[in-house]
């Protein structure tokens, strides 16, 4: 038999589940009311039957922030959506350099080659 906390711990991810899902209840039916059944990334289409697969994205990652007119909401099926979050995860732990941060290249893959032709041309 179950332990209290155990019950306890169940019944707080049920609550949350729930609480979640509510929340995505109110802003995914409006964003499928505003915006074409479309990613807004890879521009796959979407019907009825496969709609579970397109997905809510929020702009600024922040899932409260919903205003009313869908400014905050792209629809990005689920491929897209992973790769956006992943992006977003990676950028959060330094992987990416902001513009500002990179140097220009140094090397120049052809800094030799008018000098290998003027070779080729003297055999």
């Amino acid at each position: 038999m179950p332990s209290n906390s155990s019950d306890k711990l169940d019944r707080a991810v049920a609550q949350a589940r729930a609480a979640r899902d509510d929340r995505e209840k109110g802003y995914r039916e409006k964003a499928l009311k505003l915006y074409p059944w479309v990613c807004g990334r890879c521009g796959r289409e979407f019907e009825r039957k496969n709609i579970s697969q397109l997905t809510v994205h929020h702009r600024d990652h922040n899932h409260d922030n919903n205003p009313s007119d869908g400014s905050n909401w792209e629809l990005l099926c689920l491929y897209c959506h992973d790769n956006e979050h992943s992006r977003y995860l990676d950028a959060s732990y330094g992987d990416v350099i902001p513009d500002k941060q990179k140097s220009a290249a140094t090397h120049n893959p052809f800094e030799k080659l008018a000098e290998m032709m003027k070779g080729d041309k003297d055999n």
